[in-house]
């Protein structure tokens, strides 16, 4: 798949999500196979962008591959200008948020919220794609409730407006993340517009993956929550696409020296006390990947020292291996 100038490895991308695509979980996640990451969404306020939040957010520093930085906002020129920023910093390309229900979110009229307002969407993107020279995508949802589904409406402005690619989660806003994800609507978009659409939702196996996209006929797959204490799913996707055959899951090895890497590289860069308490929600999501031990997950949870964190860890795989 490509967008824009830019030509992707393959066709299995990580979904920005806030507070978990980080540039740590995002140089994880290529290094396990994804074709592209995309970072947590960043607001158009220009009041935020100097808080410690926003400038670790806003880091492409070292980073490896495609940098794919999302923006979330209501105002068109704001957005604008978010976009200039955001590229001077090292973005290769912007993405824009108009899929997050979250409520703080939507209301301050960002997010999924925008999808009320086709007049307003159509602005937005003008402004964004005029202000920029990189490629802008658009990340949508399928519409506001289940009697206001315009996902085709907006994704003709999208294509009008210059957008290079479209990636569409499978839920309406209202649906949040309950239920399960739908791709009537995301096959109907693919045969509606001429750029590249993106299918998001629900896609944790390889079977998944391959099925949505016969089914959908979409260009790639997004992959979300399925991504969490699994970053190994990009290259078993990627390898099932592209062979038809299942690779074996990591070994215990593996998993060890990925998740005690991955608590290092948070460390790192967050320091030692907010690293410490990032790390973890990952434990927590790896150790229901593989395994869950709730009693470790509790001691683990109670420790407030990195060096403390890194022993347990190693201990923790060092009993597992011996089982």
């Amino acid at each position: 798949m490509r967008i824009g100038p830019y030509q992707l490895d393959n066709q299995v991308i990580l979904a920005p999500m806030a507070g978990v695509t980080d540039q740590p979980f995002r140089q994880l996640c290529y290094s396990k196979g994804a074709g592209l990451t995309v970072s947590e969404m960043l607001s158009s306020n220009p009041k935020v962008w100097k808080t410690g939040k926003s400038r670790q957010r806003m880091d492409h520093s070292g980073e490896l591959g495609i940098r794919a930085v999302q923006i979330a906002g209501s105002e068109p020129s704001l957005m604008a200008e978010a976009a200039k920023v955001n590229v001077d910093m090292g973005a290769q390309i912007i993405d824009i948020n108009m899929g997050c229900p979250a409520k703080k979110v939507n209301k301050k009229m960002a997010g999924s919220a925008l999808m009320q307002y086709p007049e307003l969407v159509e602005e937005i993107l003008t402004a964004v794609v005029s202000a920029v020279d990189v490629p802008v995508t658009l990340k949508t949802r399928t519409g506001w409730d289940r009697e206001h589904k315009n996902g085709i409406e907006i994704a003709r402005i999208a294509e009008r407006c210059g957008i290079q690619s479209l990636a569409l989660h499978g839920r309406t806003r209202a649906c949040m993340y309950k239920g399960e994800a739908e791709y009537d609507t995301i096959r109907a978009v693919k045969k509606a517009i001429s750029i590249p659409v993106i299918a998001n939702g629900d896609i944790r196996t390889p079977q998944q993956a391959k099925d949505v996209l016969a089914y959908t006929g979409a260009d790639a797959i997004m992959i979300g929550r399925g991504a969490q204490g699994n970053p190994w799913l990009f290259r078993e996707i990627s390898h099932y696409l592209e062979t038809g055959e299942e690779l074996a899951p990591p070994p215990i090895a593996e998993v060890a020296e990925t998740t005690i890497n991955h608590v290092e590289q948070l460390h790192s860069f967050y320091g030692s006390f907010q690293g410490v308490r990032i790390a973890r929600k990952h434990v927590g999501w790896y150790l229901k990947e593989q395994a869950s031990n709730d009693e470790f997950r509790q001691v683990f949870n109670r420790l407030e020292d990195a060096s403390e964190q890194l022993q347990a860890l190693e201990d923790y795989f060092v009993t597992v291996e011996k089982r």
